[in-house]
């Protein structure tokens, strides 16, 4: 999702000076719009796709975590940054969105540093072995379920590790206390984050806004 409250040409201007996706990303991006145009504002922008890749690089990530697949954007972005041997725990629900997930790990050479959990996300992360470290963990999916999905990563992240949270600016609407929808529970899990003592962290308006929050 484009960050639309920046104005109408700045956005365009800041993802035409991002290293582009390629032609995996691309035809992915395409047959999301096409196939699921109702949900294709769930797809995460190209200039945030590389920007994740490029926080997955810096971190060192071997293991990381995705709340949130779609069709899989994200998680192309998440492991192609990992070091050699690395892998990506994605979590969702959704057969028929993750399917094509699959394909689209399949045709970029991702298929053996991906995992697909399907089911419940909180189940799915506190079922993890206790002595393996988090490095990277990306949140985007029901903005209900940030708060949950927060505190099960947290406690299970590396120290210096990272957590990044999508749609955090809500298109803008984040300071607007008439808004509906999912902006209250969004304010209260900004309100959340920057109070937590456990992290340092930053609320970026890149894309939809982006809340990073690093482990101490």
């Amino acid at each position: 999702m484009k960050g639309s409250y920046l104005g109408e040409a700045l956005p365009d201007y800041l993802s035409a000076h991002a290293t582009p996706p390629d032609q995996v990303l691309r035809d992915l991006a395409v047959e999301t719009a096409a196939l699921h145009s109702d949900h294709a504002g769930m797809q995460i922008a190209p200039e945030q796709g590389t920007f994740m890749t490029m926080l997955v690089q810096l971190t060192g990530a071997r293991l990381a975590v995705e709340v949130g697949t779609f069709t899989g954007y994200s998680s192309i972005c998440i492991a192609r940054g990992l070091v050699p041997g690395g892998r990506l725990i994605a979590c969702d629900v959704s057969e028929e969105w993750t399917s094509m997930a699959r394909k689209y790990w399949e045709r970029a050479g991702l298929t053996d540093r991906i995992e697909l959990r399907l089911g419940d996300a909180v189940e799915t992360l506190g079922a993890l072995p206790a002595e393996e470290e988090i490095d990277f963990a990306f949140i985007d999916a029901d903005k209900a379920g940030y708060p949950a999905y927060y505190e099960a990563l947290l406690p299970r992240m590396r120290p210096g590790g990272l957590i990044v949270c999508d749609n955090t600016i809500q298109g803008g609407r984040i300071t607007d206390p008439a808004a509906e929808g999912n902006v209250p529970v969004m304010r209260e899990f900004n309100d959340l984050v920057t109070a937590d003592p456990r992290v340092d962290s930053v609320l970026l308006p890149v894309a939809d806004g982006l809340t990073l929050a690093r482990k101490r």
